[in-house]
């Protein structure tokens, strides 16, 4: 009889098992929402991949998303619901307010106003759905359709990157701001967090009513480009300022220009001109 290999992600395990679905741990990857997406029409709902050691993913309009061997989580998620076109849209949003409630908790950082006990850094979404602690990227989301038409919900945390090798100047890690752990207990305990927040987020929506709002309202209060100075970048390539002054029903941010004309625009790639 063979010996169980111990899993990397023992919490994460629990929380995807006593929804029902399964959870997969490949020792390395190309890209965890690829190995989802191919077989997304035969796995449950609520089902994972999960690596710390992703070789090829991608982010948001195409961008490669650069994962260190260990220092990363790449993870993926089923979401199989009965949900209308609009709450469909609102998926990576709510991904993304997941993802920040899960990294705050592992900094210690309250995500009520008024909670703060003290100095600690500030975790927020910048719309759509990248996580930044104090205005540097931590976590990138990235939602894809598969051909059932299931979502898959893609996640990549930088976990314990040193400073002399993040991908970026403006990224960060959770441990160059102070989370304790390894990278797989960071992994396993961020993950778990996410799917448990992703999960009660899907059901309230597919709930509709006042619990859908609830969500939508928590979104708006996690997203920190509301009330932000922000560059504009759409897919064609043009470029505007303005002021983001929320997020509509639809999932889209609100953006008014210098002549006071406001605009809801649902794709494009926004910077904070205060980071910028």
């Amino acid at each position: 009889m063979s010996t169980p290999v111990p899993s990397t992600f023992p919490l994460t395990r629990a929380v995807v098992e006593a929804a029902g679905a399964v959870l997969t741990e490949p020792a390395t990857t190309g890209s965890t929402n690829a190995d989802l997406l191919a077989v997304a029409s035969t796995e449950p709902h609520g089902s994972v991949v999960a690596t710390l050691d992703q070789t090829a993913g991608r982010g948001r309009l195409d961008r490669s998303w650069t994962a260190p061997a260990g220092e990363t989580l790449a993870a993926s998620l089923l979401v199989r619901a009965d949900l209308d076109d609009r709450d469909r849209g609102w998926l990576p949003l709510v991904a993304g307010a997941a993802m920040r409630d899960a990294i705050a908790a592992e900094l210690g950082v309250p995500t009520e106003p008024g909670r703060a006990s003290g100095p600690a850094p500030r975790v927020a979404v910048k719309w759509p759905n990248d996580v930044q602690v104090d205005g540097r990227k931590v976590c990138g989301i990235l939602c894809q359709v598969a051909d059932d038409g299931s979502v898959v919900v893609g996640a990549g945390v930088n976990l314990t990157i040193p400073a002399d090798r993040l991908p970026t100047p403006t990224a960060t890690s959770l441990a160059l701001q102070g989370a304790p752990g390894s990278a797989p207990e960071l992994a396993d305990r961020v993950l778990a967090a996410f799917l448990r927040a992703v999960q009660e987020a899907v059901v309230a929506l597919v709930a509709g009513g006042d619990d859908a709002e609830r969500v939508r309202s928590h979104v708006r209060s996690a997203c920190g480009t509301i009330g932000q100075r922000v560059r504009l970048e759409l897919p064609d390539g043009t470029t505007s300022e303005g002021d983001a002054t929320g997020i509509d029903d639809e999932g889209r941010i609100t953006i008014r220009d210098r002549a006071g004309v406001s605009r809801d625009v649902a794709v494009g790639d926004v910077t904070h001109l205060r980071y910028a």
